[in-house]
């Protein structure tokens, strides 16, 4: 049977997403931190967390705008995010359900949309850009935290093959510069960026996302044969745990 790409992603997510409810990586950062900051003058905005996963960004921007729409293409995430929602007594958080693509939203609906380790997913990220400028109020500001490509070929190809190794559902790391081409092309202007590095546990990594063994062996072989620049870029480490790129930026429609 023919599966799509948003059909794959819900699956994907979907049987994981306790999993990413309890994951520390989710859970905790420097980004979540600097969310927090980010949005300490918005406390009036109506924002959307688009690609919300198990809802660690839409918790913290709960805790200080007015009101959260929890959106996301697994309906099992958005149970999780409404549960845990509930136990948190946050009662300004809302779930919506659907693609990046296409938002259910009308138009400057929103005067904020942020996205965290989501965008590596989206089938078209360029369509879900225009999509973002459309529904945020004019001047509204998008806030976007993901793993980044390094953006030099060799390392490139080693991350994109890994990242899909463990997870078919997975589209495209982006450099900072794509991004920055991507936001200006979507009528989006970057006003802040930063870059950071986000430590990798191997065993925990793979088992988030139920990868099959053939698939992990796949991995770790790359990461026993890749080219000391790689290895030490990535700081591979005998276990298996690696060190990705990060970036965060804001921008303004």
């Amino acid at each position: 049977m023919a599966v799509n790409h948003h059909e794959l992603t819900e699956k994907q997510f979907g049987d994981q997403a306790q999993a990413y409810l309890t994951s520390q990586v989710h859970a905790q950062g420097a980004d979540l931190v600097r969310l927090a900051e980010w949005l300490s003058h918005d406390g009036d905005a109506s924002l959307l967390d688009l690609g919300c996963g198990a809802g660690h960004a839409s918790f913290v921007a709960a805790g200080v705008v007015r009101e959260v729409t929890a959106y996301d293409l697994s309906e099992k995430m958005l149970a999780v995010v409404c549960q845990a929602a509930k136990d948190r007594q946050l009662t300004n958080i809302a779930t919506a359900h659907g693609a990046a693509e296409k938002l259910p939203f009308a138009d400057s609906s929103f005067d904020v949309v942020i996205s965290r380790y989501s965008a590596h997913h989206w089938h078209d990220v360029a369509l879900a850009l225009r999509e973002i400028k459309r529904v945020l109020k004019p001047g509204g500001k998008f806030i976007l935290m993901d793993i980044a490509s390094p953006g030099r070929p060799v390392l490139d190809i080693f991350l994109q093959t890994i990242e899909v190794l463990r997870d078919p559902s997975h589209v495209r790391n982006y450099s900072p510069a794509e991004w920055l081409q991507m936001t200006q092309q979507g009528g989006l202007l970057i006003e802040k960026l930063l870059t950071d590095r986000l430590a990798l546990e191997y065993q925990s990594w793979v088992e988030r996302m139920n990868t099959p063994e053939v698939l992990r062996a796949a991995i770790r072989y790359l990461q026993v044969q890749a080219s000391d620049e790689v290895k030490q870029h990535f700081l591979v480490g005998n276990e298996g745990a690696f060190t990705s790129d990060t970036l965060m930026f804001q921008a303004r429609a």
